[in-house]
């Protein structure tokens, strides 16, 4: 069909990608490039360039990553049918089926609706059309990855153009690029296009930053170079020495990106960034990667702490290399790379150099492996493909960081976040055993459900035959669930239960928060509600009941709350002191106020042990001064001289010092539990004055006397504590 036709200049140096392409395969690719040509003839893009120059750019973008002729030709073909009269249809019967799907596949990403989500009973903006967009890019990708590498490719020239773009959408475009497309080329292990995506966004996000670093890579460059071509030559000649003889040794690519973010996390200036002076050398064999590791290290110093061995174990992109830093005669440390051409290819195109043509070839399973994660990434999209911003956000927390790779009890690999627990894992393999989970093993010894897994650890899940999840495991300060496909599991699961179910369950979590905070005796749930703005209890326990809200949530609100009385008070007494008060001294009480009393001892109620952050009342006595209560004491309550009660608040400067206060805990027995406990309370570097444990029937009781800095302090220990395994519950003890 193009052999009349005279072959192009760009479509010549397309083609030189292929020298030995089948007939077929050169035959679709000039066929979509005329057909492209002549679809987009006169149309330009903001450039100035012609939109057709746009769509070889893209394909030689591929063809640099060798991919397949129908990509090439459906990159070239990529927007016809968005901004062209060419149909679908039109493209399926003159290149075939699979190029006319890739084509609709990267337009269907263009054209989608801006949706309003809901959240809570409050509506939320508009989610704007590029979550959308990418929520789609993602579920597209489990019909065919050519889609989403074309789409890549057409972001990076579209990145190498921005320039021409307005401000506005340069930082818009910017900010997507880095937050989405080079995490995503980096999952799929494409370094090439990583890189430059990441240089790119940098550029437009951070400008100063930017020229600093580039401006001086660029003086220091030719230093760098004649520093680099002397360590290769006396690597090339101790590797000959030693039986290598055709390595590829070359300076490392600067990335500018990577370069500032090592400058951000270890806080160090650029000088004393490794990357200035990287080298990579690649050879034919793996064991020729260990000799040659051997003997960089025989040459100079090895820094132990930067050495990582990708071989042995890849990371999660199916990276593999060695890597590891030495230290010159001179003091100058240099980074080397060691790696196989294999390697280093699939270190710079990925997924794309394991792409093969379907007939004809035999079963790569490297490449298979990609496919399966995709698919993996797919299966979790479609849980909440309903909300656009849930997905981006579940995509950034679940895929976009490290993972860790656990086993079940069959030896199948279970792939989780970083910091997954055995409920996340629980939740992986089916929800049903998730909503049962009562306990788990981790390599045979039983864990705790807060337990973060790691890699290569054996799980196996311990369920009850019926039940469902804790309201507790929403809580984010007790740890128990790390993934949003488990909290979205747990949500849905509280929310299937009837209404009187979630406003009982709701009423239960309130109740016990409130005993732990020693404020059940002087706050109403009404109150409460009316705190978190609900108009009815029965509406705000039922958000409760259904994980809308947690205990954690509610802690602080009553605290803020407290504290914020306590503020209003102190501030009412600085413009209205008053006459007859004053500050008594007493071991202990020097942080309260004795309202219309003069000089009587104070001493703190050992029944109910009262500290800052309590509301508090005083009892005059008969000999021996006033003594401090909490309102909530039952000594107090069941009073029957209630004309011997006075007024007594905490000072305005509270004096730096602890307060004893009595903690019972109720646990079932069980081996490490006073271990599990003690280990808590040395973190909150809280002083045990007194302890005192008992057992009956299987249950231990603790008594324990806390040295307490504060209410907050007090709270948070009480979560950790009511969080431990096999504790039933954790409560403020009253003093008899």
């Amino acid at each position: 069909m193009t052999a009349n036709l005279q072959i192009p200049t760009d479509l010549q140096s397309l083609l030189e990608h292929f020298p030995n392409i089948a007939p077929n395969d050169r035959d679709l690719i000039e066929r979509a490039y005329f057909r492209a040509e002549q679809a987009h003839a006169g149309q330009k893009r903001k450039s100035g360039e012609p939109y057709f120059t746009h769509c070889v750019a893209v394909a030689n973008i591929l063809a640099d990553m060798k991919l397949d002729a129908e990509a090439i030709a459906a990159a070239l073909l990529h927007d016809v049918i968005e901004d062209t009269g060419i149909t679908r249809e039109d493209l399926s019967a003159e290149f075939g089926d699979v190029v006319a799907a890739l084509v609709d596949g990267v337009t269907k990403l263009t054209k989608l609706p801006i949706q309003v989500v809901q959240s809570n009973s409050r509506r939320s903006s508009n989610v704007n059309r590029e979550l959308e967009y990418i929520r789609k890019m993602l579920l597209t990708m489990g019909d065919d990855i050519r889609v989403v590498l074309i789409k890549l490719a057409d972001r990076l020239h579209n990145m190498r153009t921005l320039g021409y773009m307005p401000a506005e959408k340069q930082l818009r475009i910017a900010r997507e690029t880095m937050d989405i497309f080079a995490p995503l080329a980096n999952r799929l292990g494409i370094w090439q296009i990583k890189w430059e995506l990441e240089d790119l966004s940098f550029r437009y996000l951070e400008p100063e930053a930017y020229k600093r670093i580039a401006t001086n890579l660029a003086e220091r460059r030719a230093d760098r170079e004649r520093y680099i071509a002397e360590i290769a030559d006396v690597l090339r000649k101790e590797l000959a020495d030693n039986g290598i003889t055709n390595p590829t040794i070359t300076g490392r690519p600067k990335h500018i990106y990577s370069i500032h973010r090592k400058m951000q996390r270890k806080s160090v200036p650029l000088e004393q960034i490794y990357d200035q002076r990287a080298v990579r050398i690649i050879v034919d064999e793996v064991w020729q990667c260990y000799l040659v590791l051997g003997i960089v290290h025989n040459l100079w110093r090895p820094i132990a702490s930067e050495f990582d061995d990708y071989i042995a174990a890849p990371k999660d992109n199916f990276y593999r290399s060695l890597h590891t830093a030495v230290v010159d005669k001179n003091g100058k440390v240099i980074e080397v790379q060691i790696r196989t051409w294999e390697m280093h290819e699939d270190a710079e195109y990925g997924i794309a150099a394991h792409w093969r043509y379907k007939e004809g070839t035999t079963h790569d399973k490297a490449f298979e492996e990609r496919i399966n994660y995709l698919r993996r990434l797919m299966e979790f999209g479609s849980e909440v493909k309903d909300d656009a911003k849930s997905f981006v956000d579940a995509m950034r927390a679940e895929v976009f960081q490290d993972r860790v790779y656990v086993f079940t009890p069959n030896g199948d690999i279970v792939d989780l976040p970083a910091g997954a627990t055995p409920i996340d894992f629980a939740y992986h393999i089916h929800t049903e055993i998730g909503h049962r989970c009562r306990g788990a093993k981790v390599d045979g010894r039983l864990v705790p459900l807060d337990y973060t897994l790691k890699t290569t650890e054996r799980v196996e899940i311990l369920t009850a035959k019926r039940g469902g999840p804790s309201m507790d495991w929403l809580n984010p300060d007790l740890g128990y669930v790390k993934t949003s496909r488990a909290r979205s599991k747990i949500r849905h699961w509280f929310r299937k239960q009837n209404r009187e179910n979630h406003i009982a369950i709701g009423r239960d979590v309130l109740e016990r928060e409130l005993r732990r905070l020693g404020m059940s005796e002087r706050i109403t749930f009404e109150s409460i509600a009316r705190l978190f703005d609900y108009d009815t209890l029965e509406d705000f326990l039922a958000a409760i009941g259904v994980g809308d809200i947690n205990s954690s949530q509610i802690a602080n609100r009553l605290l803020a709350e407290e504290k914020q009385r306590e503020e209003e008070r102190r501030q009412e007494e600085l413009l209205n002191p008053p006459s007859t008060s004053v500050k008594v001294g007493d071991v202990g009480t020097n942080s309260i106020l004795i309202q219309g009393a003069d000089g009587l001892l104070v001493t703190i109620a050992k029944c109910c042990r009262p500290m800052p952050g309590d509301a508090i009342i005083g009892y005059i006595t008969r000999g021996r001064g006033v003594t401090v209560h909490r309102t909530s004491c039952k000594n107090i309550q069941n009073l029957s001289e209630p004309e011997r009660l006075i007024d007594v608040s905490w000072s305005n400067t509270l004096a730096e010092e602890t307060y004893t206060v009595p903690i019972e805990i109720v646990a079932y027995d069980r081996e490490g539990l006073m271990r599990d406990i003690s280990t808590i309370i040395a973190d909150e570097k809280i002083n045990l004055s007194d302890v005192r444990v008992s057992t009956r029937q299987n249950i231990a009781t603790f008594h324990l006397m806390m040295e307490i800095r504060n209410a907050s302090q007090l709270t948070r220990v009480m979560n950790r504590l009511d969080g431990i395994p096999s504790v039933v519950e954790v409560h403020r003890r009253q003093m008899v």
